[in-house]
């Protein structure tokens, strides 16, 4: 069983109030789950303690079992100091502006500094 630390969302309509929970990685986000080890609530102030709060031991037991971290899970507790910080991904070079775009771009450019230097 791939178990997976990760948030189960809870709250009113517009109102998230997350959960931190060990489950199995194929369950769905909000369905069935083995312990809950923390919660998030992201409507306090990012300086509140109790914006939060986690069982340090029970992660720590979790992932030395084989529990693996979910993105948003690994960015809250590397703020606590509960695991090591996520490796930040390069942005997909598919998203880059394309050969024509750069053209027209530096035309653009090109345009505006001779605007501004007879201007």
């Amino acid at each position: 069983m791939a178990l997976k630390i990760r948030l189960a969302r809870g709250g009113a309509k517009k109102r998230p109030f997350y959960r931190m929970v060990v489950t199995d990685s194929r369950n769905p986000r909000d369905g069935a789950f083995l312990e809950r080890v923390g919660f998030y609530n992201p409507f306090l102030a990012i300086d509140n303690p109790e914006r939060v709060a986690t069982n340090a031991e029970r992660i720590k037991y979790w992932v030395s079992v084989g529990a693996q971290l979910s993105d948003r899970v690994t960015t809250l507790l590397s703020k606590l100091g509960l695991c090591e910080k996520a490796v930040v991904r390069e942005t997909p070079k598919k998203s880059a502006p394309k050969k024509k775009a750069l053209e027209r771009l530096q035309a653009q450019r090109a345009a505006a500094a001779s605007d501004s230097a007879s201007g």
